[in-house]
């Protein structure tokens, strides 16, 4: 539905969730796309158990998508179930995604193994970057953090949100 995506675009997560939960509902159409689309602004829009109830529904279809496990535990992670989310996320694929999920997961708990095994494996990407910059963040590394942030800051000038980031560690 190119509507919803014109919202997801502007971040306007509940007009992009009408729309599609009207596509849902007055189509009779069920596909993917559409939950993916659904899940997708329930999580931006703070709508985490929404978010999970979809991902458990797409589940039980046969040859679903081993990711949605991850995204689910991003949702939990967000409400703070630190253990769920990770045995959620150890039954996802290995990716990215889910190797910063459980680094992350890995500083919330307090295992400096496992925080080091998933850090071995961060690359360079910029989602991993902000990832390792926060972890320093958390830990009161503000020098470090902020020497990722920069360095980030010179090959994307259009992320104005890390600008915040280098300003907070300044501050701390």
């Amino acid at each position: 539905m190119p509507e919803a995506l014109t919202f997801m675009k502007k971040r306007d997560w509940m007009a992009a969730l009408t729309l599609l939960e009207c596509d849902k509902k007055y189509s009779h159409r069920h596909d993917l796309k559409t939950y993916l689309g659904i899940a997708y602004c329930a999580f931006h829009n703070g709508d985490y158990k929404k978010c999970m109830d979809i991902y458990d529904e797409l589940m039980k279809r046969n040859d679903y998508d081993r990711n949605l496990h991850a995204y689910k535990a991003c949702c939990m992670y967000a409400l703070c179930n630190y253990k769920e989310a990770k045995n959620e996320a150890q039954k996802a694929e290995d990716s990215e995604l889910k190797n910063r999920l459980l680094f992350q997961l890995a500083q919330k708990c307090g295992d400096e193994n496992e925080i080091m095994s998933y850090h071995g494996a961060l690359s360079n990407s910029i989602e991993d970057q902000l990832c390792m910059a926060a972890l320093h963040y958390l830990r009161s590394h503000f020098e470090e953090a902020t020497e990722i942030y920069k360095k980030l800051l010179i090959e994307n000038k259009d992320y104005h949100a890390i600008n915040i980031y280098v300003a907070l560690c300044y501050y701390k």
